[in-house]
């Protein structure tokens, strides 16, 4: 929008006088610190004389869904037919109640904006489709590090929603109770997937960085590491049981 600006002799000030907008908000908007509204490409197009090539750009304002670090991994999501899943903090994003995401996602820092907040959450829960709604049914594992069920944010609603999914035919749910933890359970969270091409990928997610992997290597070690904190873990029987006792506790 600037080069178009520049080339036709408009001054940032005429460009926000036309469009109504301060010439901070324009200058906001041509530095991508701010998001171009269409009225501003529609206005810029005609006084910057762009044929239309200013405007056209209104089909790439909408706001990806997902923090692009996740965006990759969230493609293949959709693609699996196998997943499993270690959390050691968060209530998996496929299993979580819309209160418990919004707590999440409202309290990012940096802050988001109200906008980007709500779409997110909209976003996970759209995601959550994966349980039920593919044809053939999805194979999901997932195993919860006892933290993550005592996470302040986690409410009797959204024990009982882990309990709902877990009585899911392609669902399996597992507890990792504290005193069962084994060391290579504290290195963090991971997913396991497989698409439907049979290509197999490990997704590791941290507060900074988060790494989507096809390599043989990192998908076989991922996947020992999974099995062993499988292994020890509540079976998914006791997982419930574990999980209803603190149902109880909580009313």
């Amino acid at each position: 929008m600037k080069r178009w600006r520049t080339r036709a002799n408009v001054t940032r000030e005429q460009l926000a006088e036309a469009a109504n907008y301060s010439p901070d908000t324009i200058k906001s908007m041509e530095q991508g610190v701010r998001m171009p509204t269409p009225r501003v490409l529609d206005v810029a197009d005609e006084l910057c004389r762009a044929d239309g090539l200013l405007s056209a750009a209104k089909d790439y304002l909408s706001r990806e869904k997902f923090p692009a670090r996740a965006q990759e991994f969230m493609e293949r999501e959709k693609e699996a037919i196998s997943f499993w899943s270690y959390e050691v903090t968060y209530i998996p994003g496929l299993l979580q109640t819309e209160g418990y995401a919004a707590a999440l996602i409202e309290n990012h820092v940096p802050p988001l904006d109200e906008e980007t907040a709500t779409g997110r959450v909209a976003a996970r829960m759209e995601r959550q489709k994966i349980l039920t709604a593919c044809k053939p049914l999805v194979a999901l594992s997932f195993t919860i590090y006892e933290a993550a069920l005592r996470s302040p944010q986690v409410d009797a609603d959204q024990l009982r929603r882990l309990l709902e999914v877990a009585r899911l035919r392609n669902v399996v749910l597992q507890v990792l109770p504290f005193d069962l933890a084994v060391p290579v359970a504290l290195m963090g969270p991971m997913v396991l997937l497989e698409t439907r091409d049979h290509e197999r990928f490990a997704f590791a997610e941290g507060p900074l960085v988060s790494e989507l992997s096809a390599d043989p290597g990192v998908v076989s070690r991922a996947s020992e590491r999974l099995s062993m904190i499988r292994t020890q873990a509540l079976s998914p029987a006791e997982s419930a049981r574990f999980i209803e006792r603190m149902v109880d506790r909580d009313e």
